[in-house]
């Protein structure tokens, strides 16, 4: 994966709502100011807001998608997505990434076009699947002609990963910390990446959770890991989409903070993967366990 060309991490800058025009590189925050209402008492303060905004993905110069996302980590999510919606098969097959800041003209304008270079043979398959639209930051699948495209093959088999409650736990606790944008915000969704027995790993920050982890899988592919080694911890609700994207890089573990859904329970269950919901501080309930640890004391 050497070959990828990647580009220094943006800061998680702040502009100010009215410092018009928006510059080349979108901050991930807004100052805006707002009255604030406590007991029938009203102040005027600043207040940061999160960023969301249009970016396009285009591989070999051909528009695929655009979707609304933090403007921040994004060679993250263009390797990321690039391998969760199994454009192509290996992290190998994809080439380059290059981020360029555009200043739009209107709202509906992307802020940033991602230009993916990936192995030739695998453009026929990007060009069948080219999803020239615009994507919500909480759609999953937007785009999908067929539902023959709703199901994913795993790409990796799914480990059999699991963590013990009391190191699951401590590793909700360490996300709770590292969500520096959220804090700030309370808007934005977090994914993480953790190996057993070892401290957290990597964590990414969007607007849209299934963002999030395309980011977080794509910078853990970036530093030459193997996201099947580890597991995911999500501050969102399990849904399909996130079933997916796990099973597509073989993540044997996915942890979320808030409920599943039907269909991701059966697909997690049919994928092998090991899924918990409603994890918060001294309890989480177990939907599926592949691993056969988590039910352990």
């Amino acid at each position: 994966f050497d070959s990828v060309r990647f580009i220094q991490r943006p800061r998680p800058c702040v502009r100010r709502a009215d410092a018009m025009p928006m510059p080349p590189e979108t901050p991930a925050i807004v100052a805006l100011p707002v009255r604030r209402w406590v007991a029938g008492v009203v102040e005027s303060i600043p207040d940061e807001v999160a960023e969301e905004a249009p970016v396009a993905l285009r591989y070999a110069g051909v528009p695929h998608v655009v979707m609304l996302a933090t403007p921040l980590d994004l060679e993250d999510l263009a390797v990321g997505f690039t391998l969760t919606e199994q454009l192509v098969t290996a992290p190998g097959e994809i080439l380059a990434v290059a981020v360029r800041p555009v200043t739009p003209g209107a709202v509906h304008e992307p802020v940033a076009e991602i230009d993916i270079d990936i192995r030739s043979d695998r453009l026929a398959e990007v060009l069948r699947r080219r999803r020239n639209l615009a994507s919500g930051s909480g759609c999953g699948l937007c785009g999908v002609e067929s539902a023959a495209q709703w199901v994913r093959t795993p790409g990796v088999p799914a480990a059999a990963l699991g963590l013990l409650p009391a190191e699951l736990h401590a590793q909700l606790a360490a996300l709770q910390s590292a969500q520096v944008l959220g804090q700030r915000t309370g808007s934005l969704h977090a994914a993480a990446w953790c190996v057993p027995g070892e401290p957290l790993r990597f964590v990414r920050e969007d607007v849209g959770r299934h963002n999030a982890v395309d980011k977080v899988l794509g910078a853990v592919v970036r530093a030459g890991d193997v996201p099947s080694r580890g597991c995911l911890l999500v501050t969102s609700r399990a849904s399909f989409e996130l079933v997916q994207k796990a099973l597509a890089l073989g993540v044997g573990l996915l942890a979320a903070v808030s409920a599943p859904t039907a269909l991701a329970v059966r697909a997690a269950a049919a994928g092998g993967l090991t899924l918990v919901g409603f994890a918060r501080p001294g309890r989480h309930v177990v939907y599926t366990d592949a691993a056969g640890r988590m039910g352990e004391a």
